[in-house]
């Protein structure tokens, strides 16, 4: 069972040896409506936390020149906000670790002056002038203004288990950890973005909660999801439904195994389990990611003892943005990072039954968060 909610492992995770050369971040996206206009525009908002055991009374870049030289790791808390479509764009607000925090258990919390995120509430702001944002390429970020008051509610979880998930309290086997405690998961408040007010309500948020965290990034690294899902079968919204893959090349002990990727259907209530840790259920994957002129576009088939699932996702390339994340050995090893959140495209689930194939139903998605980036080892 993947639907497992557990607020343990949405905890601060950088102890022992991760405290001064790891990572932790909580990572929302959600759809939100325009006051006057009515128009929908996603959203997303990160709390991302970088060598701990290494803060100084101020953020430390790990992209100055001078701390690349001399070897200096970044710490800092950054607050990332920003949006998805032609306008898109990623704010980034840094605060030393000294001055925020970080509550050392479950259920977590994590603030900063008027920054606040919990499992139940994100409230915040951030502000970069196109002065700064010029002058500061340390802050890997673009120029505009945005504010947020909102409330979570986590309805559906992808919960990782044991072997990619497990909150270690010394040193971590894996790189990168997963933890998706509200895949699906209702937005309700409002959000300000360059002066322009927008509604987010609990029926068509399509909301999306999940935390990552380790020591390096993965490569290539993969992310799909949507709960705004239609049945091309009977035409119907899907209500009760969601799809969550993610991964790439996992490194167990600084040793990488093949392309993986850990993924899920939560299909109307039923659990389609494609997780590659879960030996037992003999999963096989295949991936790729093509870009094109003007769209991405990610093709991925993943298959179990008992079920197949075919995803295909397009996203316009003039929706996205290359988002930006330092490591914490400060090296920014990701620079073609796709990030979206205006992904659309179509799922073909199967059952097997007597070595054949029985089409489940063939779902329509919108609304799909989406990332792709490879680096050069």
């Amino acid at each position: 069972m993947f639907n497992h909610h557990d607020i343990s492992r949405n905890a601060f995770m950088l102890h022992g040896p991760l405290a001064q050369h790891g990572y932790d971040w909580w990572w929302h996206s959600f759809t939100a409506w325009d006051a006057e206009t009515g128009e929908e525009k996603p959203f997303f908002i990160e709390f991302f936390v970088c060598n701990p055991a290494l803060a100084e009374k101020k953020p430390v870049f790990g992209q100055l020149p001078e701390n690349q030289a001399s070897g200096k790791k970044p710490s800092y808390l950054m607050v990332k906000a920003g949006t998805w479509g032609e306008d898109h764009c990623q704010l980034h607000r840094f605060f030393s670790l000294k001055e925020a925090k970080v509550y050392d258990g479950a259920p977590y919390r994590i603030s900063a002056d008027d920054c606040h995120a919990s499992e139940t509430l994100l409230v915040g702001s951030v502000s970069v002038s196109k002065e700064d944002s010029k002058a500061h390429p340390e802050w890997m970020c673009d120029a505009g203004e945005m504010s947020w008051d909102l409330r979570i509610k986590k309805q559906i979880a992808f919960n990782v288990g044991y072997g990619a998930s497990k909150p270690l309290r010394e040193a971590e086997a894996f790189a990168m950890y997963w933890h998706a405690e509200g895949m699906k998961s209702a937005y309700s408040g409002e959000v300000v973005f360059n002066g322009r007010k927008y509604i987010v309500s609990p029926d068509n948020s399509y909301g999306y909660a999940d935390k990552n965290w380790g020591r390096d990034f993965t490569s290539p690294w993969v992310w799909l999801s949507s709960n705004c899902l239609v049945s091309k079968i009977t035409g119907k919204k899907l209500t009760n439904s969601v799809f969550d893959i993610g991964g790439g090349r996992p490194k167990v002990y600084f040793a990488p195994l093949d392309r993986r990727l850990l993924g899920v259907f939560y299909y109307e209530g039923k659990e389609y389990d494609f997780n590659f840790s879960k030996l037992h259920l003999k999963v096989k994957t295949d991936f790729s990611f093509e870009e094109r002129e003007d769209t991405v576009v990610w093709h991925v088939r993943q298959e179990n003892l008992h079920a197949v699932m075919e995803t295909e996702v397009f996203c316009k390339k003039k929706d996205m943005l290359l988002v930006n994340y330092e490591a914490p050995d400060g090296s920014k090893k990701h620079n073609r990072l796709w990030n979206g959140g205006n992904g659309y495209g179509v799922i073909k689930l199967y059952e097997k039954s007597n070595g054949r194939l029985i089409p489940v139903d063939e779902v329509e998605a919108t609304h799909i968060g989406c990332e792709y980036g490879e680096y050069d080892s």
